[in-house]
């Protein structure tokens, strides 16, 4: 898919990430990750759904902000959680 099919990609900005060496909460608790994502709104880092604690799901639903990126070394997708749309 291509980002004209989703105005919130279109409109995401390019926040530095809060926490770059991880998760942000997995960090507060002492948890674990598999991939970690960030948040193109406010720079939260959150770990993926395939992380015990998905928390970069539960920073969208607890803020609203519609737009994530992959926070991995050479992925450069972006998803919206709003129009479930994703941006190569």
């Amino acid at each position: 898919m291509t980002d004209d099919l989703c105005e919130h990609i279109e409109e995401a900005g390019h926040p530095d990430a809060r926490t770059p060496e991880g998760c942000e909460e997995c960090l507060k608790i002492g948890g674990s990750w598999v991939h970690l994502r960030l948040c193109l709104t406010c720079g939260q880092v959150g770990c993926c759904d395939s992380s015990p604690n998905r928390h970069a799901t539960k920073h969208y639903h607890a803020t609203h902000h519609p737009v994530i990126r992959s926070f991995q070394p050479g992925e450069h997708w972006r998803w919206c959680y709003v129009d479930e749309v994703l941006a190569q």
